[in-house]
């Protein structure tokens, strides 16, 4: 009998002995999201105006609006996947669980409905079910708006992954 639950044990766990599924790749992601994120908005802040969605020539430059719209969402990007990888690192275990999950948990509910809103939206249009503002018709217009799918598409993953995460780590023990 000992030696059947010691041979189911070995099926379940891991060399680390994690159970099978649970290996934190969900944190990983996350934080690689929240880089690919961090990224652009650091090198937009220096004048760099690729992968922009939309008109960099017209975006705000040189002020507390674009200090805090570049330098600022980078560093709180760089801040979610220190929180990702946490969620899934040995050295993330000093930290209560409930402390680092949950405000997680809130986040993963946020990005990813704002990025599914996002797609929402843009089938709404394309469907011609609702008809964009003319102040907008211009920016959905432009050529770099389509960098809009990548960025909305990374605030899903980056949600749903972190979700994941804080959802594993909130089970842990």
């Amino acid at each position: 009998m000992a030696q059947a639950a010691a041979a189911a044990a070995a099926t379940t766990t891991g060399s680390r002995g994690r159970r099978a599924g649970r290996s934190g790749y969900a944190g990983y992601v996350a934080a690689v999201a929240a880089l690919a994120y961090a990224a652009p908005h650091f090198w937009w802040g220096a004048g760099i105006g690729a992968t922009f969605p939309g008109d960099f020539a017209g975006a705000p430059h040189g002020t507390w609006e674009a200090a805090v719209g570049y330098w600022g969402m980078g560093g709180v990007a760089v801040l979610g996947a220190v929180i990702a990888l946490a969620l899934v690192r040995p050295w993330g275990r000093r930290l209560p669980r409930r402390l680092l999950a949950v405000p997680a948990l809130v986040a993963s509910v946020g990005m990813s409905l704002w990025g599914f809103t996002y797609f929402a939206l843009q089938y709404l249009l394309a469907a011609e079910r609702v008809v964009s503002a003319p102040a907008f018709a211009a920016k959905d217009a432009h050529p770099q708006a389509v960098w809009g799918l990548f960025w909305y598409g990374l605030f899903l993953v980056w949600g749903i992954a972190l979700g994941v995460a804080a959802r594993q780590r909130l089970r842990r023990r």
